[in-house]
């Protein structure tokens, strides 16, 4: 069974909490992660600056940082953790590319479930960033065909 949990603790965008519900589901059924939880935080610039800061030592902002349960030895439980994802960064980025805030939001919310499921593109050889590339590619053209991306 997959269990989501979202918290929207920002005021610059409307969204469908249910709607994110719904995406990571189906993002962690195709990452064949049947029986997980996760945990979803929306979040401003300002917020997410602090915990790049204090837990990267990065003092900016950034669009998404996942925060896994689920690395180093020990006990795998069904907790992956957290995607916390800057609604405001995501809202410039969309703006620059042209593209619906919504879909931005979505392909943040990919990458950041991705990373909880063991895909890297940082620090590792070409083909396994490439890998996750492509995952995630598959992945948003899977959901854009199940679901318009209307605000």
């Amino acid at each position: 069974m997959i269990s989501v949990d979202v918290q929207d603790l920002q005021d610059l965008l409307q969204i469908d909490i249910d709607r994110i519900e719904r995406w990571s589901e189906e993002i962690l059924t195709r990452l064949d992660k049947k029986s997980a939880e996760l945990s979803i935080v929306l979040v401003d610039d300002k917020y997410i600056q602090q915990l790049n800061q204090n837990y990267l030592g990065k003092n900016r902002p950034t669009n998404v940082i996942s925060f896994p349960q689920q690395e180093g030895p020990g006990p795998q439980g069904r907790h992956l953790g957290d995607v916390v994802l800057s609604v405001e960064s995501a809202l410039h980025e969309a703006e620059d590319a042209l593209m619906p805030p919504i879909q931005r939001v979505l392909q943040l919310l990919i990458h950041g479930i991705c990373h909880l499921s063991g895909y890297n593109h940082e620090g590792v050889p070409q083909a396994q960033a490439t890998r996750m590339q492509k995952k995630e590619e598959d992945l948003f053209t899977t959901l854009m065909q199940n679901e318009p991306l209307t605000v």
